[in-house]
């Protein structure tokens, strides 16, 4: 469990599936996914989340609004499952409900989880990436110190060639980069 001072990034729980359905069935949300989720597929990605917890001891982590919404979304970790140049990696990402963006609270929950990988987990380095028309999520990146270069953008393979959104953009963040960031900032 990390805690921000607005947040708290916790192990799921069943009560967070309902309204992780709801998110991943939203088409704001998903307009960068290859489609909206049903229910079932809703939960078949927060049983391979969990799953991802126990293989590698990090992951995707359910975010809470103490005292105000027991669940926004997800921020955290994960060890991307297909081959790509950059490969192996640790991959930052989040997923949060439409009526949370515009709150910081991506930023904030992914500061913590970087904090997690650089410090407790000692990550050498951090890879975040999305559609180039994602610019919600590429601003995150950016407010994360995340740095983008064209030569790393790449063809998602888990998407079919001439797939609107197979190309990506890849960031990435050193540890020491992090490092001079996060004393910048303290």
């Amino acid at each position: 469990m990390l805690h921000t001072k607005r947040l708290c990034l916790r192990g799921w729980r069943e009560a967070d599936l309902a309204p992780f359905a709801a998110l991943n069935a939203d088409p704001r949300v998903m307009e960068f996914l290859p489609r909206p989720l049903d229910r079932a597929e809703s939960d078949a990605l927060a049983g391979r989340i969990a799953a991802h917890f126990t293989r590698h001891g990090f992951g995707l982590w359910a975010i809470e609004v103490p005292g105000d919404v027991a669940f926004i979304g997800f921020v955290g970790l994960a060890v991307p499952a297909f081959e790509a140049p950059f490969m192996p990696a640790v991959e930052i990402g989040w997923r949060l409900a439409s009526e949370h963006w515009g709150s910081g609270y991506a930023t904030e929950a992914a500061r913590a989880a970087l904090a997690f990988a650089f410090r407790d987990l000692g990550v050498r380095g951090i890879v975040s990436f999305t559609v180039p028309a994602n610019w919600r999520s590429r601003r995150v990146m950016e407010r994360l110190h995340m740095r983008h270069s064209p030569a790393d953008d790449f063809e998602h393979p888990g998407l079919p060639a001439g797939h609107r959104l197979r190309p990506h953009v890849l960031y990435r963040l050193a540890q020491a980069e992090w490092r001079l960031a996060d004393t910048a900032r303290n």
